[in-house]
């Protein structure tokens, strides 16, 4: 073989790259989280079909975006509340997995729906500190922030003069510089909720309508 046929590209092999090199990438793309809000061994309570019919549920809320899923498995698994799974890739022995909406949960998954919300974003307190310095306007009248429980038009604008001469650097911070801003975090967990609980609120700030 030439010299010059050596150097051609092989096509098939250049693919094989591309595909081996998109695996890689998939594999190494961390796990979609959820958190267990409920375990139905024996199914939902609403499911009218006889027991040995129903499968188990797992009703669960995803760590990122705030979406409410339910996991339908095989066979009775040992799941908790309370437990971090993955939804993506989902676990072995889910037989599918679909999206619910607040009131579709069982009783226990919604007791724990508030807490596990709290949690989440008491664990990730950055992400609350970036909305509080970053929200922007939605319409020339409304802005962000005013979706936010307690927060009217005084609040919003002593919250945009002060991180405009520097950004908030914690939740402590926000509180000490704001003058009648109390207990931010409740406040976005109120908001958390409301969007969890309405499907039809019209501007989601935290519970993204795209988290399927």
């Amino acid at each position: 073989m030439s010299e010059e046929g050596a150097d051609e590209a092989d096509p098939a092999a250049e693919e094989a790259e591309a595909a081996a090199g998109d695996a890689d990438s998939a594999a190494s793309e961390p796990p979609r989280l959820a958190v267990v809000l409920d375990y139905l061994p024996h199914g939902r309570s609403d499911d009218d079909r006889p027991r040995y019919q129903k499968s188990p549920v797992a009703q669960v809320l995803t760590v990122e975006g705030f979406g409410l899923f339910e996991l339908v498995f095989a066979d009775d698994e040992a799941v908790s509340i309370g437990d971090e799974v993955s939804i993506d890739p989902a676990p072995a022995g889910v037989e599918r997995i679909r999206r619910v909406g607040f009131d579709t949960l069982s009783g226990g998954a919604r007791s724990e729906l508030e807490p596990v919300v709290r949690e989440l974003l008491e664990a990730d307190e950055d992400r609350l500190v970036e909305f509080y310095n970053e929200a922007g306007p939605i319409t020339l009248r409304l802005h962000q922030l005013n979706l936010l429980p307690g927060i009217g038009d005084k609040l919003r604008d002593d919250i945009l003069d002060a991180r405009k001469r520097k950004p908030f650097a914690s939740l402590a911070d926000l509180e000490e510089r704001i003058s009648g801003l109390h207990k931010p975090m409740e406040i976005v967990v109120e908001r958390v909720m409301e969007e969890l609980r309405d499907e039809d609120v019209k501007y989601k700030l935290f519970a993204r309508r795209d988290e399927s």
